[in-house]
Protein backbone atom coordinates (compact mmCIF):
# COMPACT_ATOMS: atom_id res chain seq x y z
CA UNK A 1 0.00 0.00 0.00
CA UNK A 2 1.41 3.61 -1.06
CA UNK A 3 1.79 5.48 2.02
CA UNK A 4 1.21 9.51 1.30
CA UNK A 5 3.72 11.74 1.81
CA UNK A 6 3.55 15.21 3.47
CA UNK A 7 3.44 17.07 0.02
CA UNK A 8 0.78 14.81 -1.27
CA UNK A 9 -1.01 15.27 1.66
CA UNK A 10 -0.99 19.18 1.30
CA UNK A 11 -2.71 18.31 -2.36
CA UNK A 12 -5.30 17.47 -0.55
CA UNK A 13 -5.51 20.40 1.63
CA UNK A 14 -5.09 22.81 -1.01
CA UNK A 15 -7.72 21.20 -3.21
CA UNK A 16 -10.36 21.71 -0.35
CA UNK A 17 -9.12 24.99 0.43
CA UNK A 18 -7.03 26.72 -1.80
CA UNK A 19 -5.85 30.07 -0.56
CA UNK A 20 -2.66 29.33 0.66
CA UNK A 21 0.55 28.09 -1.58
CA UNK A 22 2.26 24.72 -0.82
CA UNK A 23 5.43 26.71 -0.17
CA UNK A 24 3.65 28.25 3.01
CA UNK A 25 2.86 24.84 4.30
CA UNK A 26 5.72 23.62 3.99
CA UNK A 27 7.27 27.04 5.88
CA UNK A 28 4.70 26.30 8.50
CA UNK A 29 6.04 23.08 9.24
CA UNK A 30 9.50 23.76 9.18
CA UNK A 31 8.71 27.04 11.40
CA UNK A 32 7.00 24.22 13.73
CA UNK A 33 9.69 22.32 14.23
CA UNK A 34 12.25 25.25 14.56
CA UNK A 35 9.79 26.65 17.59
CA UNK A 36 10.07 22.82 19.39
CA UNK A 37 14.13 23.42 19.01
CA UNK A 38 13.86 26.81 20.40
CA UNK A 39 11.34 26.11 23.07
CA UNK A 40 13.30 22.77 23.79
CA UNK A 41 16.19 24.67 24.42
CA UNK A 42 15.06 26.39 27.26
CA UNK A 43 13.23 23.28 28.49
CA UNK A 44 16.43 21.75 28.67
CA UNK A 45 16.04 19.07 25.21
CA UNK A 46 12.28 18.47 26.44
CA UNK A 47 9.67 18.78 23.19
CA UNK A 48 6.41 20.05 24.39
CA UNK A 49 3.37 21.26 22.80
CA UNK A 50 3.55 24.97 20.88
CA UNK A 51 0.99 27.24 21.44
CA UNK A 52 -0.91 29.37 18.62
CA UNK A 53 1.11 32.31 20.03
CA UNK A 54 4.54 30.72 20.29
CA UNK A 55 4.23 29.38 17.28
CA UNK A 56 2.99 32.59 15.55
CA UNK A 57 6.51 34.04 17.09
CA UNK A 58 8.46 31.39 16.23
CA UNK A 59 7.36 31.73 12.54
CA UNK A 60 8.29 35.42 13.23
CA UNK A 61 11.78 34.54 13.77
CA UNK A 62 12.12 31.82 11.46
CA UNK A 63 10.87 33.99 8.81
CA UNK A 64 13.25 37.00 9.56
CA UNK A 65 15.97 34.34 9.54
CA UNK A 66 15.28 32.88 6.09
CA UNK A 67 13.93 35.49 4.26
CA UNK A 68 15.31 38.66 5.73
CA UNK A 69 13.76 42.11 4.83
CA UNK A 70 11.60 39.67 1.78
CA UNK A 71 9.55 38.16 4.33
CA UNK A 72 6.11 40.01 3.91
CA UNK A 73 6.84 39.52 0.45
CA UNK A 74 7.22 36.03 0.52
CA UNK A 75 4.01 35.55 3.00
CA UNK A 76 2.21 38.13 0.42
CA UNK A 77 2.73 35.33 -2.53
CA UNK A 78 1.96 32.57 -0.45
CA UNK A 79 -1.62 33.73 0.11
CA UNK A 80 -0.22 34.49 3.56
CA UNK A 81 -1.65 38.26 5.08
CA UNK A 82 -2.17 38.12 9.00
CA UNK A 83 -1.35 35.74 11.50
CA UNK A 84 -5.18 34.78 11.35
CA UNK A 85 -3.99 33.30 7.91
CA UNK A 86 -1.16 31.14 9.96
CA UNK A 87 -4.43 29.75 12.00
CA UNK A 88 -6.16 28.53 9.23
CA UNK A 89 -3.07 26.54 7.68
CA UNK A 90 -2.17 25.12 10.94
CA UNK A 91 -6.07 24.06 11.72
CA UNK A 92 -5.92 22.67 7.88
CA UNK A 93 -3.29 20.74 8.70
CA UNK A 94 -5.03 19.25 12.74
CA UNK A 95 -7.97 18.15 10.73
CA UNK A 96 -6.65 16.37 8.34
CA UNK A 97 -4.17 14.59 10.57
CA UNK A 98 -1.04 16.15 9.92
CA UNK A 99 -0.45 18.46 13.39
CA UNK A 100 -2.07 17.30 16.16
CA UNK A 101 -3.51 20.33 18.73
CA UNK A 102 -4.95 20.03 22.22
CA UNK A 103 -8.39 20.88 23.34
CA UNK A 104 -7.25 24.24 24.99
CA UNK A 105 -6.31 24.80 21.20
CA UNK A 106 -8.17 27.46 18.58
CA UNK A 107 -7.82 29.19 15.64
CA UNK A 108 -8.62 31.98 17.95
CA UNK A 109 -5.35 31.39 19.36
CA UNK A 110 -3.99 33.14 16.31
CA UNK A 111 -6.17 36.71 16.29
CA UNK A 112 -4.33 39.52 17.09
CA UNK A 113 -0.72 37.92 16.88
CA UNK A 114 1.07 41.13 15.20
CA UNK A 115 1.14 43.14 12.50
CA UNK A 116 3.17 42.27 9.73
CA UNK A 117 5.11 45.69 8.84
CA UNK A 118 6.31 46.13 12.49
CA UNK A 119 7.41 42.42 13.12
CA UNK A 120 8.90 41.76 9.02
CA UNK A 121 9.04 44.94 7.78
CA UNK A 122 10.60 47.36 10.24
CA UNK A 123 13.10 46.05 11.66
CA UNK A 124 14.85 46.42 8.31
CA UNK A 125 14.11 49.96 7.32
CA UNK A 126 16.26 53.47 8.57
CA UNK A 127 14.46 55.30 11.07
CA UNK A 128 13.26 57.78 8.49
CA UNK A 129 11.87 54.92 6.05
CA UNK A 130 9.63 53.95 8.72
CA UNK A 131 6.15 54.61 9.51
CA UNK A 132 5.08 57.13 12.32
CA UNK A 133 4.26 55.48 15.99
CA UNK A 134 0.18 54.89 16.14
CA UNK A 135 0.19 57.08 19.09
CA UNK A 136 -2.00 59.85 18.76
CA UNK A 137 -0.55 63.66 19.34
CA UNK A 138 -2.42 65.74 21.36
CA UNK A 139 -3.28 68.85 18.67
CA UNK A 140 -1.89 72.37 19.01
CA UNK A 141 -4.06 74.98 20.18
CA UNK A 142 -5.38 77.56 17.95
CA UNK A 143 -3.18 80.34 17.26
CA UNK A 144 0.49 78.33 18.16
Amino acid sequence: MHEVSFEETLDVIRSKDPRYAKDGYLFVREALDYTQKLIGKNNRGRIRHVCGQELLGGIRDFALAQFGPMAMMVFEEWGIHCCEDFGEMVFNMVEIGLLAKTEKDSRADFQGGYDFYDALRKPFLPPSKQRPPRETTPAASPGH
